[in-house]
């Protein structure tokens, strides 16, 4: 994504790639509550959250939050009657550009919390940054993937990797439960 705008990506997933179980619901088993402080932080920090319908953080400040909510419903951008700080957004209807200045957003750092759908169309947009936290002993089988290609055998870092973005270290977030955090990053052009 072209200056001005960051564009960050956050996501936990099962050690098989899953950010939601076989009826498409986040469930218990990848709630941890140091991923889930680390996730508040990185969101008091955005300027806008950009979401799916069906997703949403569920925290203290989240009806604080500016957002965007990706949706089949509109044309292209309106309000959201349900959440004053949000506007829904059909990409299909209006650019990223005018969604962000319909939030009276001109610049800044935008945080992309899914589901898949909107994970996959900001691989295309370009992420600056994503956040994988990935929980080693929770399996979804039959789950929702973080990225559509996981459906065809590749794992998020694959995909990852294959847009671009570059890992750097784990970072141990819960050692009993095996939570790690990479973050992966686009080098910047030279």
């Amino acid at each position: 994504m072209p200056a001005p705008f960051r564009i960050e990506g956050y996501a936990i997933v099962s050690s098989d790639g899953m950010i939601a179980d076989a009826r498409a619901a986040f469930p218990q088993t990848l709630t941890f509550e140091a991923d889930k402080q680390f996730y508040a932080r990185e969101l008091d920090r955005v300027d806008a959250v950009i979401q799916g319908r069906n997703s949403h953080e569920g925290q203290a400040n989240s009806p604080l939050r500016r957002r965007l909510v990706l949706t089949r419903r509109v044309a292209g951008i309106a309000p959201d009657a349900d959440h004053p700080n949000a506007m829904l957004w059909n990409p299909a209807g209006a650019s990223l550009i005018e969604a962000c200045a319909a939030l009276g957003l001109t610049a800044g750092t935008l945080g992309v919390v899914g589901g898949m759908d909107v994970f996959d169309l900001f691989l295309h947009v370009g992420y600056d940054a994503f956040h994988l936290s990935r929980a080693g002993k929770v399996q979804l089988p039959g789950g929702v993937p973080v990225f559509s290609q996981l459906r065809s055998g590749r794992s998020p870092e694959d995909v990852l990797a294959q847009f671009g973005l570059t890992p750097g270290p784990v970072q141990v977030l819960d050692e009993a439960n095996t939570v790690t955090l990479v973050k992966w990053t686009r080098k910047p052009a030279a």
